[in-house]
């Protein structure tokens, strides 16, 4: 089965992320792609604690992310795939992962940002890379749960 949903989520797993979306799009495991996270037991710990009960997870690198679904290691899952950032998501699509739409829902102010919707603030590299996501073939959103609507982010741009 493989990916069902993918979101960028500064957050990474959090209240929405563990319930809402979860069950919504009926994930069986969680992977999170970050390279710090990987690095970092407290992050790690934290994840695991905020996981919903029975669903499985997986922190990954972006590399070893990118081997596991070349080995095709998840496809009896429905997974739930989570990046911190648009550009780690848009790494992942570039090296292959089958990602049949991304969703962003939580990208904090930072230098060079400026704000598409509410809790969603892009740079020019962001808005770049969703460009290319879409022009790839690749929907994105900016849902925060997922009742909001879906429409394209470009009509946030």
């Amino acid at each position: 089965m493989a990916i069902v949903h993918a979101r960028v989520d500064e957050r990474l797993i959090h209240g929405q992320v563990a319930m809402v979306w979860t069950n919504t799009v009926g994930a069986t495991r969680i992977i999170v792609v970050n390279d710090e996270a990987v690095k970092d037991e407290m992050i790690i710990a934290g994840l695991k604690m905020a996981k919903p009960a029975g669903v499985k997870l997986s922190i990954l690198s972006k590399k070893r992310a990118v081997e596991k679904f070349a080995e095709k290691t998840y496809e009896d899952d429905k997974v739930f795939l989570i990046t911190k950032n648009v550009g780690d998501m848009a790494e992942l699509v570039k090296a292959g992962l089958p990602v049949p739409a991304v969703n962003v829902g939580n990208v904090a102010k930072r230098e060079g940002s400026r704000p598409i919707k509410k809790s969603v603030n892009l740079t020019e590299q962001d808005i770049a890379d969703v460009k290319g996501l879409i022009e790839s073939g690749i929907p994105v959103t900016a849902q925060m749960i997922p009742n909001e609507s879906d429409q394209t982010i470009l009509n946030y741009l």
